[in-house]
């Protein structure tokens, strides 16, 4: 049972997520919602734009939602909209907060979410030079080995748009976690803040992958080909000892002006297969990624 005291802290949405999570609880225990509504979430929005992984997450989606009468299911959407309405009211690790308070950790595990102050402070602290990035035209990437909620690379985002920067354009993060909840949690409000990400169940320490997951800011605003372009410059670099030119694409050149024939073809969205890659394209990248610990 999720304690009301522990609730005071929180904001009026997630104290009615909190509720709703409760309401689901007479037949289940509040963790097992929990854990359920995050992974529901994660495989609604990834069922939007992953369709190679389609198959699979939707057949997940029919078990979890066997398991709840039709009125404890319609309590899941609202959850998601009481998730959404604290997300904008303020861009913060809103899941993470809510995990704590209703005293959701396994200590066996070790688990603690960083307080999203700090997570704001961490963040500011390491921006460097990314106003200096963007200017030129490129984008900052964020590595994230055990990235919990993805509190770390939320406040990295809210630092970069405090800065007047677009996160969705200038900003590629691949969060991963051991945990597979705080996978879903991650994928969940990276892709609710339109962060583009690749998020990644697995073991960083024994590099080793399960699964994966894009969010759609990722998809929309074609990163793995960003990251293909940025790899490729890398690698002739190495090769050649050469500087190379932006890999970037410059916002707004994605697609060409209506009813302009003359301009270049946008490209496509690439296919469902070309997702098996982008994971290995944005490990290429990663000994020059800000790693945020």
């Amino acid at each position: 049972m999720i304690k009301a005291k522990n609730l005071r802290g929180l904001d009026p949405h997630l104290t009615a997520l909190a509720k709703l999570i409760e309401q689901n609880a007479h037949q289940h225990r509040s963790f097992t919602v929990f854990t359920d509504f995050c992974e529901l979430a994660a495989l609604s929005i990834s069922n939007a734009v992953d369709r190679l992984h389609y198959a699979k997450r939707e057949e997940r989606y029919l078990q979890i939602a066997g398991k709840y009468s039709a009125e404890e299911m319609a309590r899941f959407p609202r959850m998601l909209a009481e998730l959404v309405q604290s997300l904008e009211a303020c861009r913060h690790d809103a899941l993470g907060s809510l995990f704590m308070a209703c005293e959701f950790g396994d200590d066996a595990k070790g688990q603690f979410f960083t307080p999203y102050s700090l997570s704001s402070l961490m963040a500011r602290m390491l921006l460097g030079d990314a106003a200096d990035v963007v200017a030129r035209g490129d984008f900052v990437t964020v590595n994230e080995p055990a990235c919990g909620a993805g509190g770390m690379v939320i406040a990295f985002a809210d630092a970069l748009a405090s800065m007047n920067i677009s996160v969705h354009q200038h900003m590629h993060a691949v969060a991963q976690d051991i945990d597979l909840t705080a996978v879903h949690m991650a994928y969940v409000q990276l892709s609710l803040l339109h962060i583009p990400a690749i998020v990644i169940h697995g073991n960083s320490l024994a590099l080793t992958e399960w699964d994966h997951w894009v969010t759609p800011a990722h998809v929309m605003h074609f990163w793995d080909r960003k990251l293909a372009r940025r790899a490729a410059a890398e690698a002739t670099t190495s090769a050649t000892g050469a500087t190379p030119e932006s890999p970037t694409v410059a916002p707004g050149s994605e697609a060409p002006a209506a009813g302009d024939e003359s301009a270049p073809q946008a490209p496509s969205p690439a296919p469902a297969e070309d997702l098996r890659t982008t994971v290995a394209r944005a490990r290429i990248a990663r000994d020059t990624q800000l790693t945020l610990f």
